[in-house]
């Protein structure tokens, strides 16, 4: 099977390509990149005024399955990515039961081999249940075919155990992604503390609750000789933390959601579940320095930490919604509205955030158009404008502050090992 991709804009970081070039893929693989391609093809597709992309990766997913596939499933999840312009997704482990097991990862793949349409890459759990009170079998999960730890949705907060966690890590040679959040401080905030949480009257979350635990985990991490990534930065202070570590040359790395970087807590219209997420919505100022450290280098990734909710459970007051919000088939638009056209990131930048830097954290051989890596590609027009439709989601989830928002950059075409999963002028997902 050949495929040809016409008169694209390659952006490939791990090789520097950023121009119009052709693409050949041949048997699932990246036969060649070069200036004019010629010769016969089972497929043609003309890219022109398109991004060539890498697939992107996204570190931070919630799947729902197993124990709450009314919000979303392995298979919707995956239709979502790929619509999404996702070829690979991290699933976080607090399922119902938590992937706390080796038999735990072992059903997620299973099951994403028969039922996804990009790679499902599943995350491990630290602790059994997610308690925070005993390790879960860190090597075995990984022999299994976890690809980090986390404990995702709550911090561990017996130091101790964390610590241990870490130096098992560090010797796997896996990643820990790091939800911080201190569970003495949270209390029962709903959205952040500030102006807008008074005026709704809403009981608020301070920057503290994450800037505690962001700078617990790089101390830890640096004690512990781990790869630290820290997810959903929201904060000034935590963007401060990562470049301090940076600069002390440790293994830390970090990602901002899309809604994190778009939206801050003056912009929340009302007391509605669509506004609530963990971390929530900052303030203006945290904005701009998530913004700015994207822009510097000093944050490395774009995640979406896409988080499924069903209607009943979400359209109610912040008060009572569950925290989180969609984000897979959102990220390219607002990215390349809110950070490209504003002139934050090049579009080279852009991917190495969505796809090329993800692949290093994780530490897997994707990320790349090279010739002779697998053909994970995704095209996109980064200058169509619409407006967000949540009727058009294959998510099962429709939980979104950005519903009616006009963005730009809309994924056209989706490519897993060389097989079209996704392209926008076809009825349904192949």
């Amino acid at each position: 099977m050949k495929l040809l991709i016409k008169h694209g804009h390659v952006l490939d970081p791990s090789t520097g390509i950023d121009g119009i070039y052709d693409l050949l893929i041949e048997n699932g693989m990246i036969k060649a990149v070069e200036k004019h391609i010629e010769g016969e093809a089972d497929e043609v597709v003309d890219a022109s005024d398109r991004y060539v992309m890498p697939g992107f990766i996204d570190l931070h997913v919630h799947l729902r399955e197993p124990g709450f596939e009314y919000k979303e499933t392995i298979k919707t999840g995956s239709m979502a990515a790929a619509r999404g312009g996702f070829t690979s997704i991290c699933a976080m482990p607090n399922t119902n039961p938590a992937a706390d097991s080796v038999e735990s990862i072992e059903f997620i793949l299973k099951k994403a081999k028969k039922d996804a349409l990009v790679n499902i890459l599943p995350v491990g759990a630290i602790t059994k249940g997610q308690s925070g009170l005993e390790l879960t079998d860190i090597s075995g999960m990984v022999k299994a075919g976890a690809i980090a730890i986390s404990e995702d949705g709550k911090s561990v907060m017996d130091t101790s155990i964390y610590l241990e966690s870490m130096k098992i890590a560090g010797k796997v040679g896996i990643p820990i992604l790091a939800h911080c959040e201190d569970k003495s401080l949270v209390g029962i905030g709903v959205m952040n503390e500030g102006a807008k949480s008074r005026e709704l009257g809403l009981p608020g979350i301070s920057n503290a609750v994450e800037d505690v635990i962001a700078a617990r985990d790089i101390i830890l991490a640096k004690e512990a000789g781990a790869k630290l990534h820290l997810c959903h930065c929201s904060t000034k202070d935590s963007v401060t933390f990562v470049k301090m570590a940076k600069e002390d040359h440790l293994p830390v790395t970090a990602e901002v959601c899309p809604h994190h970087f778009t939206m801050s807590d003056d912009e929340i219209a009302s007391d509605h579940g669509n506004y609530k997420m963990n971390p929530p919505l900052r303030s203006k100022e945290d904005v701009q320095a998530l913004k700015e450290g994207l822009r510097d280098n000093i944050l490395d990734v774009i995640a979406t930490d896409h988080a499924p909710h069903g209607a009943e459970e979400n359209n109610q007051s912040m008060a009572a919604a569950p925290f989180g919000i969609v984000g897979l088939e959102t990220a390219f638009s607002l990215t390349m509205t809110e950070l490209v056209k504003e002139g934050y990131l090049s579009p080279m930048q852009m991917v190495e955030k969505l796809s090329y830097n993800p692949a290093k954290v994780i530490g897997i051989d994707k990320g790349s158009l090279a010739v002779g890596k697998i053909a994970d590609v995704v095209i996109g027009d980064p200058n169509a404008r619409y407006k967000i439709d949540v009727n058009e989601f294959v998510s099962k989830g429709r939980n979104t502050p950005f519903d009616g928002k006009e963005v730009y950059g809309r994924i056209e075409t989706t490519i897993v090992a060389g097989k079209v999963v996704y392209n926008i002028t076809r009825s349904e997902e192949i």
